[in-house]
């Protein structure tokens, strides 16, 4: 089997962390900060990390259009924490001027649980990965708050919130896997890169 080329995009967020889990898996990581370096990969994770900051440095870098294009045409991606901001395709209490590379018929607000010390984890059912239940670390995560008719939820809090949501070839969820050990997200990515 062919080792599949994976981007972590890295102006900003827990690039390390994406990369080591997706090596783990046997992929070939490109850190991803040039339109080149995206031309080069199959797929992408959009790290979390401060969505406001790496729009404006995805801007800087001539990167957005770039990303946005991959996306629209199909490109696997998945995006955690402020990874999911920018995959949404409508934003909530985003900063003055802040934009998304869109890809997910979705509205997220931004830290939605609240600061920093209000950080939490629990174990969440999500079908699309299997048994068991996947571990999600929450850090001033945002949350889904609509789903439009061309995204699915994936994965729900018990409290019925929306923090895992897919379209196509697109995974954005609230929380950190890479964090926890968590790998059947970026396995779920490797296989649509593969198959894509």
């Amino acid at each position: 089997m062919t080792r599949a080329r994976i981007g972590v995009l890295a102006l900003q967020g827990d690039v390390r962390e994406h990369s080591r889990a997706l090596a783990g898996l046997g992929a070939d990581v490109v850190l991803v900060r040039r339109p080149e370096d995206l031309a080069e990969v199959a797929g992408l994770v959009l790290p979390g990390g401060e969505s406001s900051v790496i729009d404006k440095l995805s801007r800087a870098f001539g990167m957005r259009d770039p990303i946005r294009t991959a996306i629209a045409d199909g490109m696997p991606v998945l995006g955690t924490c402020a990874g999911l901001i920018l995959l949404a395709d409508r934003l909530e209490d985003g900063i003055a001027g802040q934009q998304t590379f869109g890809g997910l018929d979705a509205t997220v607000r931004r830290n939605a649980f609240g600061s920093q010390t209000e950080s939490f984890e629990t174990d969440l059912d999500v079908p699309a990965v299997g048994d068991p239940r996947a571990r999600a670390t929450f850090i001033r995560a945002p949350i889904v708050s609509e789903v439009g008719p061309s995204a699915e939820v994936i994965a729900r809090l018990p409290d019925g919130g929306v923090v895992g949501v897919r379209q196509g070839r697109v995974v954005g969820l609230s929380f950190h896997p890479e964090l926890d050990g968590e790998t059947r997200f970026h396995e779920l990515l490797l296989d649509t890169a593969r198959d894509a």
